[in-house]
């Protein structure tokens, strides 16, 4: 670390003790790409206020980067995996997700489950190599850290704050069918009005809509394995020495920070241990690169496309590429294309490659008239903030259902990556360009993103400081922790009740039938008489 960073950090740590005196030490777990990007906005801020921030990350890490200088410290662990296994595990379980046939249900989300299976098989390594190195973990012990930030979606970051004893705060966009939020956090999730992720469902749902989410929330609770449960159970039982689960241990988390907010999100219930921060990441735009901005001013009028697949997919196929640029070539904006292949065929003048793209400065440019987007959550939040209607074309893991749920709010259109020709993204761009209500949409969701009490950002770090300081936020962890899964649905309750139903109905009929044996003797007797 540089003389500069070391007195910087220094300085912050005078000012905590001067000040609040409240500072405090962070453990983080992270994941890699866009992830990252997200949650090292909070790490930023939380050392400008003086926390002590300390990242672990292994030698395979690809994005995270110990030897630049920063002002968060890092700790890095040894791990059986290399650098090349991990891009090219990832490498190929994107591919397999973005173009493969959708068509099939049953085929899609079986390879879909495959996917997530090679991803937690490789966290489980890396999380092993983490947990069994028993003089790394004595240094994480004695370093005596007041709470562990981990996105929940890479396991591993609830194991550590339970070895170590302290609080756990989550950042997390999704898990699939909310498998993590519903049985760890027991986040209620009613399938009458509240689609399940990846379902790519809105809550205005018809008759036949609330049957498919009804059929998704059975598939994703009694046949789909995010990962399995039968391994990590045994690996955390072995590692507490008690018998536990993953999702038990999820449970303990003391706040979840969600990276979105109720302009992205339909209206569902929520757990006071549950926070939206959406947006955190966003802020207002810098100015362009010389170059860039006399492109952008060249466009006069009809104004640019911004045009990015996000941090991951930086190339695609010739044969794709170029369907692209064809339509590209017969739009009047000018267009930006973060990418980074061969030169397409069909590419028009008025369209430029770049292999990197500054994302947020582009989209909050006065001349930007729309975004064409992979749906992943950090450039919707960015389009959103500034207010730019979409062209969605989703890719893989959540972005199917962000895209779906900006079509919902009037923001977005969406086109299919393997199947749109050239026509379809160019009346896609006319559409968006040219018919106002996308704009007036996207508008008004930027709208209600700037009307917060408090910045997400602030949101978020309150509340991370605010389990440091309490030791925990156990008052906000909801009684459903404590339930069988018969008591939690009132199984046992409502059994009860029908007994004592059934027993009054028994008792009632068989004191009818005693009457109706009584009476009609004592009748047949004074007739006689």
């Amino acid at each position: 670390m540089s003389v500069k960073w070391l007195s910087l950090l220094l300085l912050l740590q005078l000012n905590c003790y001067f000040s609040s005196g409240s500072c405090g030490k962070v453990l983080v777990w992270p994941v890699e790409y866009s992830h990252w990007i997200n949650v090292k906005t909070i790490l930023d801020e939380l050392v400008t206020r003086g926390h002590e921030v300390t990242v672990l990350t292994s030698q395979a890490s690809v994005l995270i980067d110990p030897s630049k200088p920063s002002a968060i410290k890092f700790e890095i662990f040894p791990t059986l995996l290399t650098k090349d296994d991990f891009e090219n595990t990832i490498k190929h379980m994107l591919d397999n997700w973005t173009y493969m046939v959708k068509d099939s249900f049953w085929t899609y989300f079986s390879t879909v489950q495959s996917i997530f299976g090679e991803f937690f098989d490789m966290q489980m390594k890396v999380c092993k190599d983490v947990v069994s190195n028993k003089k790394f973990m004595t240094k994480l012990h004695e370093s005596r850290f007041d709470v562990v930030l981990a996105d929940a979606i890479g396991p591993c970051g609830e194991l550590l704050a339970e070895v170590l004893q302290i609080p756990l705060v989550y950042s997390l966009r999704f898990s699939p069918g909310f498998s993590l939020e519903k049985y760890g956090g027991k986040l209620p999730l009613p399938p009458s009005y509240v689609p399940v992720i990846m379902s790519e469902l809105g809550d205005q749902m018809t008759f036949m809509e609330r049957v498919k989410n009804m059929m998704y929330v059975l598939y994703f609770d009694f046949w789909f394995q995010t990962f399995n449960e039968k391994k990590w159970n045994q690996f955390y039982s072995e590692v507490l020495g008690r018998p536990t689960t993953l999702l038990e241990t999820v449970g303990k988390a003391d706040m979840w920070l969600i990276r979105t907010f109720w302009d992205f999100e339909f209206p569902r219930p929520l757990l006071p241990n549950f926070e939206f921060v959406g947006g955190l990441h966003c802020k207002p735009a810098k100015p362009l690169p010389k170059e860039m901005e006399e492109f952008v001013q060249s466009s006069g009028e009809d104004g640019i496309v911004v045009f990015t697949l996000g941090s991951i997919v930086t190339n695609i196929t010739e044969e794709r590429a170029n369907v692209i640029a064809s339509a590209l070539a017969q739009i009047p904006q000018k267009v930006l294309w973060r990418y980074h292949g061969k030169k397409p065929d069909t590419l028009g003048p008025n369209t430029r490659l770049y292999k990197w793209i500054p994302q947020n400065d582009l989209l909050g440019h006065p001349k930007t008239k729309a975004f064409i987007t992979h749906g992943g959550t950090n450039g919707i939040y960015e389009a959103i903030y500034h207010g730019i209607p979409m062209v969605g074309i989703p890719l893989f893991a959540d972005q199917p259902d962000n895209i779906a749920h900006m079509m919902a709010k009037g923001a977005a259109v969406r086109l299919d990556f393997n199947k749109m020709s050239t026509t379809d993204l160019l009346n896609a761009l006319k559409q968006v360009i040219n018919n106002p209500s996308y704009k007036q949409n996207a508008m008004r969701l930027s709208t209600i993103q700037h009307d917060q009490p408090m910045k997400p950002l602030d949101r978020a770090v309150f509340w991370i400081e605010f389990v440091m300081r309490h030791k925990g936020a156990k008052h906000l962890r909801p009684a459903a922790h404590d339930l069988t899964w018969y008591q939690y649905h009132s199984l046992d309750v409502t059994g009860f009740l029908l007994a004592c139903v059934a027993t009054a109905v028994f008792v009632i009929t068989k004191c009818c039938l005693f009457c109706c044996q009584k009476f009609p003797k004592a009748g047949k007797k004074n007739k006689r008489e």
